[in-house]
């Protein structure tokens, strides 16, 4: 690869309102899904910790305000897909609130919004030609469970309106996404929820049934089978939509058996149901396509998405519909009676249109195409370890599942997961140089997805800095 062009911004020294960072943060910042217990002073009963303060990025590196150096091993947070630091999109967007700062797409346009849905309409597989723009995933997922039930209403299939989604998915924190979340702990303080929301068994591969663990596609076959036996037992003419992520992020990564999502085609098509491919982590080059369905071989009806569009240089999510499903909306009165303020917001459109340039330019979804197995071989240097049980993923997204017995495949308890996750492992990896993510959400993992700039040398970086990490874990127990 090319060494991409970067700014040579230095760190700020100013701190806000007088104070330090840390403090600041502590006593005004509202973090998210964050306990703020742990930067309360230990006087209070916190532990007294200081909240990371990242101020700079470059490339796949972030520095924080002490001035130390870490590998972005999560790209923000699955988002920065061409690294930190590129003055082009800065720059692009400075130009484009220059001319036009804000205008609203109700009943109005704006050319980067028109540009880019065209753009985005081209790489867009089938007939998947209507884009509607949010400002992030949780919103485009709202989107298209909304559109999903008004659509059936419009075409004479008034009770189709419930939706079937995967055990310990992460859909979003909208109160309709959150239903379709199946996280219960994500969603215990919150409901009751949005009615009309049933789970599936996932594609973890590693926790099938002991009988289909050592024939994928028979596991795939038979958790895409469990996704009609949901349909059949709510009753087909009840449900609209399936959403489904190519690799499920949350429980740490699982990519599709074999013949698993042609299987589910054949049932949505069977029952008239609509097919969602949520690819808010999954888009733009993260698995190597454009669009992960591509990478996977199945056609959707509404694509879900976010973060990688811009790659994070300014929010923005979209939800991509089949011609099909706009049909009924060029009739009549018809409206979707659906928006956002900031939905397809100028200078996040003209981000998202220097971020594809970029794609374009350097050639990044063939270099995560080619590249890819490399990351994975040197993830699986880690398999020798007594801690690692799986390792599994796709592109330039993995996950690591962390077990207390490798032959059993026994895992932690609760307070096992506490000790290691949030006592050792998250405070170890910050301290080994990479940001990266320790999750519990499922079983306990670790989770990379770095920007898709970086190569062999900086993958076999990242392992061996988890192999330092990983090698003391058993001592934390």
């Amino acid at each position: 690869m090319t060494e991409p062009t970067h700014t040579s911004a230095t760190m700020s020294g100013v701190t806000p309102a007088g104070t330090g960072y840390h403090e600041a943060a502590r006593d005004h910042l509202w973090m998210h899904f964050t306990r703020h217990s742990t930067f309360e002073p230990a006087a209070v009963g916190g532990a007294d910790q200081r909240v990371p303060v990242i101020v700079r990025g470059e490339g796949h590196r972030i520095w924080d305000d002490q001035g130390r150096e870490y590998i972005d091993g999560l790209a923000g947070l699955f988002v920065n897909q061409v690294g930190h630091g590129r003055t082009e999109i800065a720059e692009a967007m400075a130009k484009q609130a220059g001319e036009l700062a804000f205008f609203p797409l109700w009943s109005f346009a704006h050319p980067r919004a028109i540009e880019l849905a065209e753009r985005l309409a081209g790489e867009a597989p089938g007939d998947l030609n209507r884009v509607f723009f949010t400002t992030g995933g949780g919103e485009a997922v709202e989107t298209a469970w909304k559109l999903a039930k008004q659509y059936f209403k419009l075409v004479g299939k008034p009770t189709k309106h419930k939706v079937i989604s995967r055990s310990v998915a992460y859909h979003g924190t909208p109160q309709g996404a959150l239903s379709i979340t199946g996280i219960p702990e994500a969603k215990k303080a919150f409901e009751p929820l949005v009615p009309g929301a049933f789970k599936v068994p996932n594609t973890n591969l590693y926790r099938a049934p002991e009988h289909l663990r050592d024939d994928e596609k028979a596991f795939g076959q038979w958790a895409a089978d469990r996704i009609a036996e949901a349909i059949e037992f709510e009753g087909p003419d009840t449900v609209a939509a399936v959403f489904l992520e190519p690799v499920q992020n949350s429980g740490g990564c699982f990519p599709p058996p074999p013949g698993y999502f042609e299987r589910v085609r054949e049932i949505c098509d069977e029952y008239d149901v609509l097919l969602v491919s949520d690819e808010v982590i999954c888009a733009f080059g993260r698995i190597g396509s454009m669009f992960a369905c591509d990478d996977f071989g199945y056609q959707p009806d509404i694509i879900t998405t976010a973060k990688g569009v811009t790659s994070g240089y300014a929010p923005l999510g979209l939800m991509v519909a089949s011609e099909r499903l706009f049909e009924p909306f060029r009739k009549d009165h018809t409206v979707f009676a659906h928006g956002y303020t900031w939905g397809g917001h100028p200078v996040s459109c003209a981000a998202a249109m220097a971020n594809l340039d970029i794609f374009e330019r350097e050639g990044l979804t063939d270099h995560v195409k080619q590249h890819a197995g490399d990351f994975r071989a040197a993830l699986d240097t880690l398999a020798d370890l007594p801690i690692v049980g799986d390792v599994r993923g796709a592109g330039f997204f993995y996950g690591i599942e962390l077990v207390k017995d490798k032959d059993t495949r026994e895992t932690f308890d609760d307070d096992e997961c506490e000790r290691l996750l949030r006592g050792y492992l998250s405070p170890a990896l910050f301290d080994a140089g990479i940001y990266c993510r320790a999750d519990d959400r499922g079983d306990p993992v670790i989770q990379l997805a770095p920007p898709l700039t970086i190569g062999p040398a900086e993958f076999t970086d990242i392992a061996s800095r988890l192999r330092s990490v990983l090698s003391d874990a058993a001592k934390h127990l």
